[in-house]
């Protein structure tokens, strides 16, 4: 039996509202997230997730995910997807059937039978797509997921810390080209290269790769990050409910802190190789009066600096999101104007080993100073 399922649109909304909080800015679009949902509903599909440990010990998991921009021009539903189709005068044929597609191609050219599907991060859409193609292929997913939050770069993974490959890999698109990557020289090099399918394919393409026997999905994993997504939303949903402070209960379900609170006053972006790279300016308001701070994205955030000061950086989460709903900002969406706090949490500890630091501290993203934990810098 499932460890959790969603039954209703509420039960789906929920689990949009804690993804975008953990998706940091990123982690996909929520409007295709409850798009995809809502119609497997629609259809009668079954949507949860078990706990790894229900795993059977002979069979296979893998992952499938989007790999492309998140930046504005992206299509963020079926009615743009198909609007970009005909602009490009080219047929869609799998849509976010795509990411079933490459399973099975997977499957096919492994020559194994995949028993189980796992996130590879969370985010309003790249999580309910594999949640989504596991319920259509009869599979089970996994409660947990490789990242612990949304990240730009399969060297922010589990995987790629425990010296996993990532090939071979199914690549499908919505419109129905398909590849097998047998192999990449490196994890960075498969990254480079599903970011240049992804352009090619004027937005995104889907990875089905990772195959892992149940005893390796065990070890890699951060656990249980579904149903702390879902829990999450529901906190949120529970407060606004009862007229209480959504925020307060962010921060308690994270256990993490409230960095700074103001109004948006810019935010300034490129869509470069396929990631989109900006800024977001915010102005103090309330307690935060006469500061300013500054984030830094690249897909999710990384690095926030306090009136000048560097500050808060990933692998620890910064999260923006509107002080009266509750609900999380993604970088595509959040603008001038927006009223907005600042949130902070602590990530998984194997983000903070050194090796991991070198691929998710502030020098990696280019800048001039190190990682300090958000716990020391609130201390």
């Amino acid at each position: 039996m499932p460890a959790r399922t969603l039954t209703s649109l509420q039960d789906c909304q929920d689990f949009i509202t804690g993804l975008k909080l953990l998706g940091t800015g990123g982690g996909g679009s929520p409007a295709s997230g409850m798009e995809m949902l809502t119609q497997a509903l629609n259809e009668g599909l079954t949507l949860g997730w078990i706990d790894a440990s229900d795993l059977p010990d002979n069979g296979y998991s893998c992952t499938t995910f989007g790999s492309g921009s998140i930046s504005e021009d992206t299509p963020g539903n079926l009615e743009e997807i198909y609007a970009l189709g005909k602009k490009r005068n080219i047929p869609v044929r799998y849509a976010y059937r795509a990411p079933e597609i490459a399973v099975r191609e997977l499957e096919a050219y492994a020559g194994v039978k995949i028993g189980a599907i796992v996130p590879v991060e969370l985010g309003a859409s790249n999580t309910p797509a594999p949640l989504v193609t596991a319920a259509r292929l009869g599979l089970p997913l996994v409660d947990g997921d490789y990242s612990g939050r949304a990240v730009p770069q399969d060297m922010q993974t589990t995987y790629f810390l425990k010296g996993i490959p990532t090939h071979p890999a199914a690549i499908v698109d919505w419109w129905g080209n398909i590849l097998i990557l047998k192999e990449a020289v490196n994890i960075e090099m498969g990254e480079r290269i599903g970011k240049m399918l992804g352009m090619a394919a004027f937005g995104v393409v889907y990875f089905a790769n990772l195959l892992l026997s149940a005893e390796q999905t065990r070890d890699t994993i951060v656990p249980g990050t579904l149903t702390q997504a879902l829990e999450l939303g529901q906190a949120v949903h529970r407060a606004i409910k009862a007229g209480q402070d959504p925020i307060a209960e962010i921060i308690r379900v994270l256990k993490g802190w409230l960095l700074f609170q103001g109004i948006v006053t810019s935010k300034e972006w490129q869509d470069r190789e396929g990631v989109m790279i900006g800024t977001t300016l915010i102005e103090g308001k309330g307690p935060f009066s006469g500061k300013r701070m500054r984030v830094w994205f690249l897909n999710e955030n990384h690095v926030c600096w306090l009136d000048d000061q560097p500050y808060v950086f990933s692998p620890d989460l910064i999260i923006l999101a509107n002080p009266q709903t509750g609900e999380g900002y993604t970088n595509t969406e959040i603008k001038a104007g927006d009223p907005v706090v600042v949130l902070g949490a602590k990530a998984h500890p194997i983000f903070r080993t050194e090796l991991a630091l070198q691929y998710f501290g502030p020098r990696y993203w280019g800048f001039d100073f190190d990682y300090v934990p958000i716990e020391e810098v609130i201390r």
